[in-house]
């Protein structure tokens, strides 16, 4: 299981052109006039992590596999979407598909980029989209509500429940607040989770900035980090100029590359540590002579849970889990000289996944 997040923003921000470095791919458009990524491009990265190089280095591993994250690009959003202006109302649409949405912000100056407002404000364009996102989400809720009022009359549980969160949410909305400020009771979660609230959706901004400025940030993102941490959102400083130069060098040269400019690692590890972080995801892993491979769970899964990311018939017959901690397996130098130490475990149902762990399944077919 990896996740999906949106990348949305305001046209001419570059959100394209670091759709494009991310994928590796000229799948969209990266035009200096609004409106050029004319369909939702979906692409497919490796998640970077160092620990399962090792890991299939020590077991002698023929094949690494690494977990996936999916980029949707969404076209440049404009005031009125939610109208139906540009073309709102399609790409709406196309985030409720998505599990978090990585906002990004125009942090640059440059007269030859034209900016839709004819000026440079991050904090003013993500307000901008919010409120075409929560007003998307009040005119959902409204048309819902009116459906569902002859099943609530009937007593219908499910409806009665229903209502009660659309209530909720839309009373934050009309105060110009996004859903995800709502308490959600553990009961009520699967429920919400259906409502699919654009609003409700995790952020992080990503405020891309000049190629000098890809170190520190400047003034404008550091606005928007000022933003971010009072509404208990994320947020990243990346160049999608140097993103994208980077998609074309091999690894050592992308290395030196990043070296001069300062920088510890590429943008891209940077965004999906982030999104990880803001969806509570961790890694776990599968180790073996055929293939080292990583698997995402949500933080608090279950053993049982997290062997159904392979296949349900795991989570469905498991009987224990195998389980040696990432940093003992390097240690002693793997799984044979782990379990002499003493350092494999067998896991029941009730056994919470660390981060990772290497996990080795046995179940009943």
């Amino acid at each position: 299981m990896g996740f999906r997040m949106g990348i949305v923003g305001l046209p001419n921000v570059g959100k394209s052109t670091l759709f494009n470095a991310l994928t590796k791919t000229a799948a969209a458009q990266a035009a200096n006039f609004p409106f050029c990524t004319i369909e939702p491009n979906v692409g497919d990265v490796a998640v970077p992590d160092t620990r399962l190089e090792k890991l299939a280095a020590i077991a002698g591993s023929k094949q690494i596999i690494p977990t996936r994250m999916t980029f949707v690009d969404i076209a440049g959003l404009v005031k009125g979407a939610s109208k139906g202006e540009g073309l709102g109302n399609q790409f709406l649409a196309n985030i409720r598909e998505t599990d978090a949405i990585a906002h990004v912000l125009r942090c640059f100056e440059d007269e030859d980029v034209t900016h839709v407002d004819g000026r440079v404000d991050p904090v003013s364009d993500a307000e901008t989209i919010e409120t075409e996102l929560i007003i998307a989400d009040m005119e959902s809720l409204e048309k819902r509500l009116q459906n569902i009022t002859r099943k609530v009359r009937g007593g219908d549980k499910e409806a009665v429940q229903q209502e009660r969160l659309m209530k909720a949410a839309l009373a934050v909305l009309e105060e110009g607040k996004p859903a995800r400020v709502v308490e959600v009771d553990e009961d009520d979660q699967k429920q919400w989770k259906m409502l699919q609230l654009l609003t409700s959706k995790p952020i992080l901004y990503v405020c891309n900035v000049d190629e000098g400025e890809a170190a520190e940030g400047n003034a404008l993102s550091q606005k928007v980090a000022e933003m971010a941490a009072a509404q208990g959102n994320a947020h990243v400083v990346i160049s999608a100029k140097i993103e994208e130069e980077i998609s074309q060098l091999d690894a050592e040269e992308a290395e030196e590359f990043l070296g001069e400019l300062g920088l510890k690692e590429a943008g891209l590890d940077r965004l999906i540590k982030a999104g990880y972080a803001l969806l509570e995801l961790e890694t776990y892993f599968t180790v073996g002579p055929k293939e080292a491979r990583a698997w995402t769970i949500k933080h608090g899964t279950s053993a049982p849970q997290a062997a159904g990311v392979i296949h349900g018939d795991f989570e469905k017959g498991f009987i224990r889990a195998e389980t040696i901690a990432y940093e003992d397996f390097v240690s002693l130098g793997g799984e044979a000289p782990a379990k002499e130490a003493g350092k494999m475990r067998a896991e029941g149902k009730n056994y919470t996944v660390q981060d990772g762990d290497v996990l080795h399944f046995l179940f009943n077919t």
